[in-house]
């Protein structure tokens, strides 16, 4: 079996052997392929090297059901890490995050996700566009998208966490999972990031998922509440057009939030 080298000499304490536990944790259900381990050190993870294949619609379709069933394995509650840190981010610059576990979402994700990053990105964002920003994480606080299309309440879910379609590789074994933030999250976490750049054949994904897991008339309106911390976080990380965007899906959440409560 050939390699892979994952290296940054003066990573931070923890960064490496979080990442390394995240995998585990996500492989144990055995639900979804996740990229090997082979070797963890405090400035590396030496990986199994995964070959790319082209992905069809029924390729996308039975990663949907299997990322359905990692969710269902289920966490200890919401923003419980697999180890004793968590990070997102790129390589070269990864944020710590909290690791408390929550018994609600709202709380986790206001909290201990949003608002320390509306509080970075304040600066790129104007006054205007942090009072929107205010509003939209007020509103998740306030329980809206505790559920889905505010039917119940979630239970913390097995989510990879940072699942844009650059951590999800095509190979011969199906979508396999790579570079995670894991931990305990809404099942919605994941879904909003697979659409954030568009991952391959994404409707199909999302038809599997609920084949498995149906969801209600409606989830989809959900899923900016979902796909906020991300964008905040792009703000703080990256600037540009981040704060505007994120402006603009802090309003729908807003919109969102007022119609589901109405």
């Amino acid at each position: 079996m050939s390699d892979f080298l994952k290296q940054r000499p003066g990573a931070p304490q923890g960064f490496f052997a979080a990442e390394a536990a995240g995998l585990a944790w996500l492989a144990a259900p055995r639900a979804v392929p996740v990229v090997e381990v082979l070797e963890e050190g405090e400035d590396h993870l030496r990986l199994e090297r995964l070959e790319s294949v082209r992905p069809s619609p029924e390729d996308a379709r039975a990663f949907g059901g299997r990322l359905a069933h990692l969710h269902d394995a289920g966490a200890e509650g919401f923003g419980a890490s697999p180890s004793d840190t968590s990070w997102f981010g790129p390589l070269d610059s990864p944020f710590e995050l909290p690791t408390t576990a929550r018994e609600d979402f709202a709380t986790f994700w206001a909290q201990d996700r949003l608002e320390p990053l509306a509080r970075r990105a304040s600066p790129q964002l104007g006054a205007d566009g942090s009072a929107a920003v205010s509003r939209a994480i007020d509103a998740i606080a306030g329980g809206a998208f505790d559920g889905v299309s505010g039917q119940g309440r979630e239970d913390a879910s097995r989510v990879h966490g940072d699942l844009w379609s650059g951590n999800l590789m095509w190979t011969d074994a199906g979508g396999t999972l790579i570079d995670p933030s894991a931990h305990g999250g809404h099942r919605l976490e994941d879904l909003a990031l697979l659409t954030m750049f568009g991952a391959p054949h994404i409707d199909a994904i999302l038809a599997g998922y609920e084949a498995a897991h149906p969801m209600p008339t409606g989830w989809r309106e959900d899923l900016p509440a979902h796909l906020f911390f991300a964008l905040l976080a792009h703000v703080v990380l990256f600037g540009g057009g981040y704060g505007a965007e994120s402006v603009r899906v802090a309003e729908q959440i807003t919109e969102r939030a007022r119609d589901l409560t109405t």
